[in-house]
């Protein structure tokens, strides 16, 4: 009897720690998988929170839309200064609703950094969570910035060609028909579906076409191409438009960038620049490494565009009296003489700091040259007070930036043309985005005895009229007989200040914090 009842002990002992174990186990798993719904359930919240934030981007990118769309540079920086911006002084938070725009699910908060000077780039975070889960939150960070015409290698209000052998990387666009026949990296657009192309006789061809033979032909056929003209189904051509090809678009104004100028005019007056007259033929203009630049005032050019005499006011070397110059050679060292007695004299200059992410306003000429060094800065020559337009006139020295990485940002504006001296360097590198408002980014036509080995651009270009920097009677070529133009990508991040922009804003970065 003993023996059975110890056995009845152990079989009891057997039976706790079996279920002791069986309790374990069951414990894991319950703990398991409520564990497993809870991550489940946060994961879902996390990503309803998500969600929420970037409906909180999306509907300040309407907000702005609202705002600005259609609005001059000077009607948006008004915006902006105006403290009513929403986000900016103080976050703003709304709801986030069902889709029918009823029962609230979540909340999101706002902040908005607004633009710096001159800059179209608003920082925008959005902190979302869902009212289920409060206590968990995502944070969303973008960049809206409004596209400017710096973004362009090329932008145009002209029939526009370009030749065999021509590469670019930037974009091009043109509000009239392009004939394309180099390699394009980049999207390529017209405003128009078709036109008839002046280069050539025939019918109209498409507003984007190109005269290279399709693989695995080779070179190109001046004559019209069949394959390139509506009705037909537009060939796919991506060893020409790598990128591809879009016609018709919207058009861009050059009209529009009055308002622009008369902005930057105003800017320059009231401090974000330097502002100068219309006194006499305009100004030169030297930029200089050191942060400054010279500035002479021009008392007259000849028919190549040239300075041929400066205003002067400076003392004599001998010392005593004042001098009224006149230029016995080019360029600000040239010897000056007084008019009566003909004692040598100084090219009167003025220097000033150049203004950091500012503008220079001439309401003349300007004849530019020189070096930047991690400055940002546009310069503007225009008559807004009525009769001839301000043209600026390159080519005399380079046009350099000592930095390549963003920190030198070069515009000029002409209200007219952004001219090339006939005296221009045999080897001319021009550095920074150039606009032409009413005319063209060119050289003129100085005959079949003129002839330059090279010209670079790196940077943009936007003409109003057909650019070119050399000339052909079908025979030979006269001007630069090698024309490089390399696209700036610092000028997608960082235009110029002030420079044209579209009105509508959109996201080139996004990042959650």
């Amino acid at each position: 009897m003993q023996k059975i009842k110890n056995k009845k002990g152990s079989a009891l002992a057997y039976a706790l720690v079996i279920m002791v174990c069986v309790t374990m186990i069951l414990t894991s798993m319950i703990t398991y998988v409520v564990s497993q719904l809870k991550f489940s359930q946060n994961r879902a919240e996390r990503e309803e929170a998500l969600d929420v934030a970037e409906a909180g981007v999306y509907w300040y990118r309407w907000y702005l839309a609202h705002e600005v769309a259609g609005k001059t540079a000077q009607q948006v920086n008004a915006f902006w200064q105006g403290g009513t911006a929403l986000g900016v002084a103080t976050p703003y938070e709304k709801d986030y609703t069902t889709a029918d725009g009823g029962e609230a699910i979540g909340h999101y908060k706002i902040t908005a950094q607004k633009p710096d000077n001159g800059s179209t780039i608003v920082k925008v975070t959005s902190i979302g969570w869902t009212l289920k889960a409060p206590g968990t939150r995502r944070t969303v960070q973008v960049r809206f910035r409004r596209p400017s015409w710096s973004e362009y290698a090329v932008l145009a209000n002209d029939v526009m060609r370009f030749g065999e052998g021509t590469e670019v990387y930037g974009k091009i666009h043109s509000n009239q028909g392009i004939r394309f026949d180099g390699v394009i990296h980049n999207v390529i657009s017209s405003s128009v579906s078709k036109y008839d192309d002046p280069d050539h006789g025939g019918g109209d061809e498409f507003g984007v076409h190109t005269h290279v033979n399709a693989p695995p032909s080779t070179g190109v056929n001046n004559n019209v191409r069949p394959n390139e003209e509506p009705p037909n189904a537009v060939p796919d051509r991506s060893d020409v438009f790598m990128a591809g090809r879009q016609f018709p678009t919207p058009t861009i104004s050059f009209t529009g960038v009055t308002s622009d100028l008369s902005f930057m005019k105003t800017e320059a007056q009231s401090g974000s620049g330097e502002y100068f007259d219309n006194s006499k033929q305009g100004r030169q203009i030297i930029l200089k490494a050191d942060g400054t630049y010279d500035v002479y005032t021009v008392y007259s050019y000849n028919s190549y565009n040239s300075i041929t005499a400066y205003v002067g006011t400076k003392h004599s070397d001998g010392g005593g009296g004042t001098c009224n110059n006149t230029l016995v050679s080019s360029g600000p060292n040239a010897q000056c003489k007084d008019k009566t007695t003909g004692s040598r004299c100084y090219c009167a200059h003025e220097s000033y700091d150049i203004p950091n992410s500012g503008v220079i306003f001439v309401e003349n000429n300007v004849w530019l040259e020189g070096t930047l060094n991690e400055k940002k800065v546009t310069i503007v020559a225009a008559n807004l007070n009525g009769g001839a337009e301000s043209n600026v006139f390159v080519g005399n020295n380079n046009i350099l930036y000592t930095n390549l990485d963003g920190k030198d940002i070069l515009g000029v504006i002409a209200q007219n043309n952004v001219e090339v001296m006939e005296k221009s360097q045999d080897v001319l590198t021009l550095d920074g985005a150039f606009i032409a408002k009413d005319g063209r980014v060119g050289r003129a036509n100085y005959g079949s005895s003129d002839h330059r080995s090279s010209i670079t651009l790196n940077g943009s270009m936007a003409t109003n009229l057909r650019y070119g920097f050399a000339w052909t009677n079908g025979y030979s070529d006269w001007g630069y007989d090698t024309r490089n133009l390399n696209f700036d990508n610092n000028l997608l991040y960082y235009p110029p200040p002030y420079f044209p922009t579209g009105t509508q804003y959109s996201i080139d970065l996004w990042k959650e914090l």
